[in-house]
């Protein structure tokens, strides 16, 4: 049988939710050890002073792309099964302006605030209580931007699909593109005197 393993019934809905909460635990457990917890290393980035949050997070999108690519050749993963969300280009794209906003500003992003306030960070549990407020906001708003929201409907997209090449070549091009990304960051944070000081 190939994976995805709930896609092709392996578990049950119920059986998802725990696999749900035990990455959900192991993620955020890890994102702590590598100190994501803290506003000032995530805000750093924003000032080239420590860019461990784009390091980790391109590490972690070439693993899986590569992943998934080997996978899939050696017959293990049925590509088709994996899950593509739609895209909605205007609402996305406002969607996370919005949302590089609201890290810049408050320090965390949704999921590292919840790493935070785990660990008794109190600006953290103001920045959650905003995030649970905005989704408040956004359901009370939803008869009026729901058209908004759904507007700008291009499907299911995938970078081969739209650059028109092969799975293999992007998966090759975005290795170069995050070989180049890692060296730039370094080049930047030596540039601007290394990375910023450690929270006392």
């Amino acid at each position: 049988m190939s994976m995805p393993l709930y896609k092709l019934g392996a578990f049950g809905d119920e059986a998802s939710l725990v696999v749900a909460f035990l990455i959900g635990i192991g993620f955020g457990f890890f994102l702590e050890q590598a100190g994501f917890g803290s506003a000032k290393k995530l805000t750093d980035q924003f000032y080239f002073r420590d860019l461990a949050v784009f390091r980790v997070m391109f590490t972690a999108i070439v693993t899986a792309m590569l992943g998934l690519f080997w996978l899939g050749w050696a017959g293990v993963v049925d590509l088709s099964l994996v899950y593509v969300s739609t895209t909605y280009l205007a609402p996305q794209i406002v969607g996370g302006l919005l949302l590089g906003v609201g890290f810049t500003v408050g320090g965390y992003c949704p999921g590292t605030s919840v790493v935070a306030v785990a660990t008794g960070k109190l600006d953290a549990l103001f920045f959650l209580g905003g995030t649970f407020l905005g989704i408040l906001a956004i359901g009370v708003a939803w008869p009026a931007v729901e058209g908004f929201a759904h507007s700008t409907d291009l499907g299911r997209l995938t970078l081969p699909e739209v650059l028109h090449l092969p799975f293999g070549a992007v998966v090759f091009l975005v290795v170069l593109m995050a070989l180049g990304g890692f060296w730039g960051a370094g080049a930047l944070e030596r540039r601007l005197g290394g990375k910023g000081e450690e929270e006392p």
